[in-house]
């Protein structure tokens, strides 16, 4: 049996985590258990999170590699047979063992594992898939497709919920110095009569528009001052996947008139909305977008690659709770969330009125969903990375160095927020940089030390980024990409990622 205490940095100071006593009902647990101790890992986190996707302990099954097993005689139609283990891991959030009573929950874990389906403790709301194709995500797209409705039922804007109760990125400071950053480069390129006509600078990510707003009302003043008549050439592009943030975020730039358009964007293909402006942009500007874009995590186990599996579901006496809430039985909660995602909360009650009396009592059910929502796991074996597509341009070749170089590690692949980066680099002028403010990790050995997602802001999801593997292929195209601490607040978990053509 293998111990794994990846919150180093817990362990002093003046409130450590007190291991001994979190892990000594786990190890009991598990020794009065008949379950194969050589083949148990224990790993324990500090989940952050006020909202997570994670109990205080579960199992993850570290499967086999080999073909799919054939359906017993026994099983029901339709289930998914069980497939052979080499391991099973044991998983621990050290931030909420302190008056949980970790040896009744981890045998009750074991018991379920030795015996699947009796009686049934989750009610799945998907089959297992890789975490891009969790319905989290599709959770995540709604919520930024209804934020409205959202907001008035929590009572807050969006921002609020992040800690602070706003965006690190939107500093006046940080603002002035990039926009005389770019200044610079145009009175260069001005010098040589090589300045195009129009100027244009892309924001993608708009939040409510005070960004915008900010960065929009500096350009004119830093303008006038330098006496450069920039802001009448100005095109700003703002974009966004919610049409109902571009619509709040162009109301906050409205006293800029035609130098702002707005555009509809999926984050994670940039190119098909903005191909247009191939070669063009000055200015890519991008803050607490790719965090929130799909990933999938891979893993390294004993000399063996994974993949993580998931599984959404919702704990049993949550999903009984919510179905008599909502005049319906348990097994019928994950059609209707199924619904939910697909229809939107006034469709569903339009639909359903007899679970849904107004479009308010939808997003009540949504809001119930999301709260109790959480996440198996399981590592699928990966035949060969080569094989293994994280996005229609890039495989998976691009993880070995970071998944053969560090032992036991487990990493995300944020295949959106890749795809997302290889698209948007050839926007670029030869002289135009991007910038971007998020949650990067500059090391991929903080994966061994640290929890990074996913987990749950408000509605939405939230996930830390490989920074080594934007690095890895800004500078195969061409591109130097740096990642430093946020100049604004150096403390700060957000960090600024800048690329820029290699000279």
């Amino acid at each position: 049996m293998r111990v794994d205490v990846r919150p180093v940095a817990r362990l002093r100071g003046q409130d450590p985590v007190n291991v001994a006593e979190a892990l000594t009902p786990v190890i009991d647990a598990l020794c009065a258990s008949t379950a194969d101790l050589s083949r148990l890992r224990v790993v324990c986190d500090w989940i952050q999170y006020r909202s997570s996707f994670r109990e205080v302990a579960d199992y993850r099954p570290v499967l086999a590699a080999g073909p799919a097993p054939e359906p017993g005689p026994d099983q029901e139609p339709g289930s998914e047979p069980r497939p052979a283990e080499s391991a099973v891991e044991i998983a621990i959030d050290l931030r909420r063992c302190p008056g949980a009573d970790l040896r009744a929950l981890v045998g009750g874990l074991l018991d379920e594992h030795a015996r699947p389906g009796q009686p049934a403790t989750r009610v799945p709301l998907e089959p297992w898939v890789p975490g891009r194709q969790s319905c989290i995500w599709r959770f995540n797209a709604l919520y930024w497709q209804a934020l409205s409705l959202w907001e008035q039922a929590t009572g807050r804007d969006y921002e609020q919920a992040l800690p602070g109760g706003e965006s690190d990125a939107r500093n006046r400071e940080a603002v002035r110095e990039l926009i005389l950053g770019v200044f610079k480069t145009w009175d260069d390129l001005d010098a040589r009569s090589a300045l195009p006509a129009e100027l244009y600078v892309v924001e993608l990510g708009v939040g409510n528009g005070n960004q915008a707003r900010t960065w929009l009302d500096e350009f004119v003043t830093l303008s006038r001052s330098h006496s450069r008549d920039y802001y009448r050439r100005l095109q700003y592009i703002m974009g966004d996947y919610s049409p109902h943030v571009l619509g709040r975020a162009l109301k906050a730039v409205a006293h800029h008139g035609d130098h702002v358009s707005a555009l509809v964007i999926d984050a994670t293909r940039p190119a098909v909305s903005l191909g247009f402006l191939r070669g063009k942009a000055f200015l890519v500007y991008i803050s607490n977008v790719y965090d929130n874009l799909p990933s999938d995590e891979v893993a390294r186990i004993g000399g063996q690659t994974y993949q993580v599996e998931t599984r959404a579901y919702l704990p049993g006496p949550d999903a009984a709770r919510i179905a008599r809430e909502f005049s319906a039985s348990a097994e019928r909660i994950a059609p209707l969330a199924d619904k939910l995602v697909r229809l939107g909360p006034e469709l569903l009650g339009e639909a359903l009125p007899q679970h849904f009396r107004d479009t308010a009592r939808a997003v009540a059910f949504w809001r119930e969903v999301w709260a109790a929502l959480r996440l198996q796991e399981r590592y699928r074996p990966l035949q060969g990375l080569d094989l293994y597509q994280v996005s229609p341009d890039l495989n998976g070749e691009l993880l070995r160095p970071q998944l053969e170089s560090h032992g036991d590690i487990r990493v995300h692949v944020n295949n959106g927020a890749l795809s997302s980066f290889a698209q948007t680099l050839p926007l670029l002028h030869p002289f135009g940089r991007l910038q971007c403010h998020d949650l990067f990790l500059d090391d991929v050995r903080r994966y061994q030390s640290g929890f990074f997602g996913p987990g749950k802001y408000d509605g939405s999801v939230v996930n830390w980024i490989n920074g080594p593997l934007l690095r890895h292929i800004g500078g195969r195209a061409g591109f130097d990409v740096a990642i430093a601490p946020f100049a604004a607040r150096p403390s700060s978990n957000v960090k600024t990622l800048t690329a820029a053509v290699r000279e």
